[in-house]
């Protein structure tokens, strides 16, 4: 497997000053002297037939993964893994089996922590530290929202120093969470406020602040593209790496782009983007979300992942039966390395 570039390395080994009411756990730190970089499997959450989280799968999926797709790091609890539905104690659990499962498999494991409330933020935050997560990450607020930037990065800045010594990404998703503060102008002196300020995952279609991010701060930042299907758009603008869902089960294929680009072969590069897009865009026309995704992840790794929780509803069989068709059908056609 072969990363394209990435340009500096994240940093998780200082201690900063004060004093701590926590420690790290040394047989389940995640953190790792490699750099993040190249794919980012954004975690589908499994679940039992009766709604409940399934963490007996996590370390099988850890090794589909790893194994089968040739993906080393995972963001946990995010929008893919249903994050917002979750109780805290179920996002606990999640990140706990992650950390301990990934442990000497996964080179990165980011969980997300973002949440309505503060406090309820904090304390994943806290948690994730604790059991020795190599990075955190947390969205704006979606109901009652940042309004600008001092207020985004008050709310950050509360959230990340309840783990000072653990990387803290910013997850931008304003689709989602309605918050369309740019993020050029969010990073800019952000460091001073966050000293444990490492990056962010990006998953919107602005490549113009996405390439004005890359243009100021590539060499102190990393910088995830998190909208699968413009990767390769955001790898010519220098991209460090990607987050997404469709890396659960295309991360083999995905690989293939990453590495013919990274030899400049672009020619090859953009045929693996139009293979990737025809499946998304056939996807997408019979109705693509979580669930679906759900459903995508089980027939291709064989790993049940279960129903969503409400108010998501279950993927029909008409979805089921075209989509699995339709995956065979891409994987069959991708296009391969010389």
């Amino acid at each position: 497997m072969v990363w394209f570039p990435l340009h500096r390395l994240c940093k998780s080994g200082a201690e900063p000053p004060g004093d701590h009411n926590w420690q790290k756990s040394d047989q389940c730190s995640m953190a790792s002297p490699k750099k993040l970089q190249g794919l980012v499997a954004a975690t589908i959450t499994p679940m039992t037939s009766d709604g409940k989280i399934n963490c007996s799968v996590i370390e099988q999926y850890v090794d589909y993964l790893v194994i089968n797709q040739g993906v080393k790091n995972v963001f946990v609890n995010g929008t893919t893994g249903e994050g917002l539905s979750l109780s805290t104690e179920e996002r606990k659990q999640l990140a706990e089996a992650w950390v301990t499962k990934g442990k000497d498999k996964l080179d990165h494991v980011i969980i997300h922590v973002g949440a309505l409330s503060l406090p309820e933020t904090k304390e994943l935050a806290r948690h994730a530290a604790d059991i020795g997560a190599s990075g955190i990450a947390g969205i704006a607020p979606s109901f009652l929202k940042p309004t600008n930037k001092d207020a985004l990065v008050a709310f950050l800045q509360e959230v990340a120093s309840e783990a000072p010594d653990t990387p803290f990404y910013y997850y931008h998703i304003p689709p989602l969470t309605g918050v369309k503060i740019r993020v050029e102008e969010l990073l800019d002196g952000i460091t001073e406020q966050i000293p444990s300020f490492q990056g962010v995952k990006f998953s919107d279609t602005d490549l113009l602040d996405f390439a004005q991010c890359v243009n100021k701060y590539q060499e102190k930042f990393v910088l995830l593209y998190g909208v699968d299907e413009q990767l390769l758009s955001a790898l010519v603008v220098g991209a460090s790496g990607a987050v997404g869902s469709t890396y659960n089960y295309l991360g083999k294929q995905y690989n293939v782009m990453l590495e013919a680009f990274a030899k400049q072969d672009l020619e090859l590069a953009q045929q693996c983007q139009f293979c990737a897009g025809e499946f998304l865009s056939f996807v997408i026309q019979l109705g693509f979300g979580v669930a679906q995704i759900k459903e995508v992840m089980t027939f291709a790794s064989g790993i049940v992942m279960g129903p969503p929780r409400l108010p998501l509803l279950r993927a029909s069989q008409d979805f089921i039966e075209k989509a699995n068709a339709k995956l065979k059908s891409v994987i069959d056609h991708f296009p391969k390395l010389p």
